[in-house]
């Protein structure tokens, strides 16, 4: 019987030892209640640029002007580093609040005010869309 209950202890202690990845699981833990929130938010992942006072969200399907607000100025301040020139378009994955925008204003159909920034990644060194016009 004391053998039974030392296999008994020495398998508890062994399931209840775990590895410390907390601090990875949090994130991406956080990011999955991020995307998948039911707030009247939606998540949209595309390349923003901020130049002369406009800034412009730009997905796969359709082109956004952002409200410049405190939230699009972090925003800049995070796709700085990625860029080369001031108009350069950085890829960004944000949770945002789509409207259309008022009937007297210039712009596109739709407008996105930036609510949370989920990720900031570097622009693809590759991509050969880019028409530069030179002297």
């Amino acid at each position: 019987m004391k053998t039974v209950g030392k296999i008994i202890l020495i398998c508890l202690v062994f399931v209840t030892c775990k590895n410390d990845t907390k601090k990875e699981v949090d994130l991406e833990e956080n990011r999955n209640k991020s995307y998948n929130q039911d707030d009247g938010f939606t998540t949209m992942k595309g390349e923003f640029v901020y130049y002369a006072d406009a800034a412009v969200l730009q997905t796969k399907n359709e082109i956004y002007g952002v409200v410049i607000d405190e939230n699009m100025h972090l925003l800049e301040k995070q796709v700085k580093p990625f860029k080369n020139e001031d108009t350069d378009m950085v890829p960004v994955t944000v949770r945002v609040r789509k409207f259309e925008k008022k009937a007297n204003e210039e712009g596109w159909k739709y407008r996105v005010e930036i609510k949370e920034i989920l990720k900031v990644d570097a622009p693809d060194q590759n991509k050969e869309d880019v028409i530069k016009l030179g002297n």
